[in-house]
């Protein structure tokens, strides 16, 4: 009874504080629609301190109003008019986390890591992120200018970009050297049975199967977590794919693969790199775990957090952080990222040593990751790897445009004897032998 009685009195005064402050908060609420310089609207201040509320909890938690929620389902839908930048707000700019292939962005050359700083000659520091998203989009054909700041360069430069009706397939394949070449830009409702499409369409332009795989989630933002799962699960057999854990210790959701690998169980390279985050992190990590495919490429972004949709009203909703996500091995992707099976630096680029990366650790608030591993020496290392020791000229000379993908291709190839030697053999070092893990 002492006890109960200790409880009933502690979960009275935890109540009597809360009303303390939200008392404290209507106060200030009063104070700023009455005197604030400018007049407000109610509508505006709560909205404000809604989003100053979920702000303070971390980066990927926020309130959607009528206007975010369309724009969220625009993007959802992959088919809305702008640049093709997937981007987030750094202490009052925006900062670009990648462009997507093929748009008018990708296409003028802007950069993960890239700084927006003005938007039609106009600064648009302070602004809300949607705010400048807004200004990003329009109808197709108009135009927009856009002020970059790119660490490592002296001055700001402007970049003319013409905004296009913006249709993102969210897998798209091709076939090199008797290689299936699959990049997954993002995913979207149909990623996963679009990927099973390449796969099958890969196998009748061949007209057999394929030495094997590569899985390109380079520069790939993430998206739904079904079609991650279901993505995976195109190249697994069987067993769990991902968990996601929640703030009580049972609470725990598991995901497995169903019988049957789309990919008749052959090798699988899967390229990843800063840019490759939150569902991709989930395929990449899935098949590693499950010893399915090698991992090549540079560490991933590091967003391991599970965002619920939890609506509101018809057209509000709030984007809650709800639980964290687990690779098979009960690994965290927070913060750390997949790490490659072999690191493969994008040698033809000939900024990507000075390029700094941006991850969910540069993030403010970011959720801490209790087993992390610092990983800034190794990262540091400024020892040269024999292995990667070719100029971005040198393999420009050779045809080679993308070193990354080439070394993936280079590797699969020598499992196929009668396949043609890539032009890059003679620029890649030898890589340890791929053996083929039956699922």
């Amino acid at each position: 009874m002492a006890v109960q009685n200790a409880r009933a009195a502690e979960s009275t005064a935890q109540d009597n504080d809360t009303y303390k402050q939200l008392d404290q908060f209507m106060n200030v609420f009063q104070k700023v629609r009455a005197d604030y310089v400018d007049k407000t609207t109610d509508k505006d201040l709560i909205k404000g301190a809604i989003d100053g509320m979920l702000a303070s909890l971390d980066p990927h938690s926020s309130y959607m109003d009528a206007h975010d929620f369309q724009q969220m389902k625009m993007t959802t839908d992959g088919n809305y008019g702008g640049l093709g930048l997937t981007v987030q707000a750094d202490d009052g700019v925006v900062k670009v986390v990648t462009p997507t292939p093929d748009t008018p962005a990708y296409r003028a050359g802007i950069k993960s890591g890239d700084y927006i700083t003005h938007i039609d000659g106009k600064l648009i520091y302070g602004s809300t992120l949607d705010e400048a998203v807004d200004k990003m989009r329009g109808d197709p054909g108009s135009k927009v200018k856009l002020t970059i700041v790119r660490p490592g360069r002296d001055k700001p430069f402007d970049v003319l970009l013409t905004r296009e009706t913006i249709v993102i397939k969210p897998v798209k394949w091709k076939v090199m050297d008797n290689i299936g070449v699959i990049n997954i830009i993002s995913f979207s409702k149909q990623t996963g049975a679009d990927t099973r499409a390449a796969i099958a369409g890969i196998d009748k332009q061949l007209g057999h199967k394929p030495t094997g795989y590569i899985i390109d989630l380079r520069d790939d933002p993430g998206g739904l977590l079904d079609q991650a799962i279901e993505t995976a699960d195109a190249f697994l057999d069987h067993g769990e794919i991902v968990s996601q854990r929640g703030r009580e210790k049972d609470d725990i959701e598991r995901y497995y693969a169903k019988p049957g690998d789309d990919a008749h169980g052959l090798p699988i390279i899967v390229l990843v790199n800063a840019g490759s985050a939150s569902a991709a992190e989930i395929v990449a990590g899935a098949l590693q775990d499950q010893r399915r495919a090698i991992v090549m490429g540079e560490r991933s972004f590091g967003k391991g957090s599970v965002q619920t949709l939890l609506p509101l009203t018809d057209d509000t909703a709030l984007r809650l952080t709800t639980a964290r996500y687990f690779t098979p091995s009960g690994r965290s992707v927070q913060e750390g990222g997949i790490h490659p099976d072999i690191d493969v630096p994008q040698l033809s680029d000939p900024d990507y040593k000075d390029r700094p990366k941006f991850r969910e650790d540069d993030l403010r608030r970011h959720l801490i990751n209790e087993a992390k591993v610092d990983d800034s020496v190794l990262e540091a290392d400024s020892k040269s790897d024999p292995r990667f020791a070719a100029s971005a000229d040198a393999l420009k000379k050779q045809g080679v445009n993308d070193f990354q993908l080439s070394y993936a291709l280079q590797t699969l190839s020598r499992l196929d004897p009668s396949a043609p030697a890539t032009k890059v053999a003679a620029a890649l070092p030898p890589t340890p032998s791929l053996v083929p893990t039956a699922n």
